[in-house]
């Protein structure tokens, strides 16, 4: 049980530091939370799906993506993780994200789900694969687009 407390604190404090480095924008320091070989998708619905392989594509990923917004603000709403025996654990993370346009001044909220596979590696816990799925998104004081809940057995897999 003490080594089962040990993973879900370090996982979560790996959690942590994803929402910060991304809401800091501090690319260079996603790249230690991930195996190198991370296979990485994200779906945000709206578009077709993007594959990238570690902490370094996804930075450049997200920068790309969010340079477009003078205020960004990555927020963990949920977590959940099972960690299993050998060093793995999976997990769900369901998250918000608070942005406003440089350029319009427009506020939005985008609302999302990370399903991730966890490795204990070279003595810390790291993101072994991870799949991101937009849930809603709200530009200005409109209706929020909300898009079809992931069926489990496709986000796990």
């Amino acid at each position: 049980m003490q080594d089962e407390t040990a993973a879900y604190v370090a996982i979560t404090r790996l959690q942590a530091a994803y929402a910060d480095v991304v809401t800091r924008r501090a690319w260079p320091e996603l790249e230690p939370l991930f195996r190198p070989d991370a296979p990485i998708r994200i779906d945000t619905v709206s578009r077709p799906a993007v594959q990238l392989t570690g902490g370094t594509e996804l930075g450049t990923f997200i920068a790309a993506a969010v340079d477009r917004f003078e205020f960004f603000e990555f927020v963990i709403l949920n977590t959940v993780i099972d960690v299993q025996p050998g060093g793995t654990a999976s997990g769900r993370v369901y998250l918000v994200e608070l942005r406003q346009e440089r350029a319009s001044g427009d506020w939005s909220n985008a609302f999302g789900l990370y399903d991730d596979h966890y490795a204990h590696h070279d003595g810390r816990w790291v993101f072994a694969r991870r799949r991101y799925q937009s849930l809603a998104r709200r530009v200005g004081a409109g209706r929020a687009d909300v898009f079809p809940f992931p069926p489990r057995d496709e986000v796990s897999s």
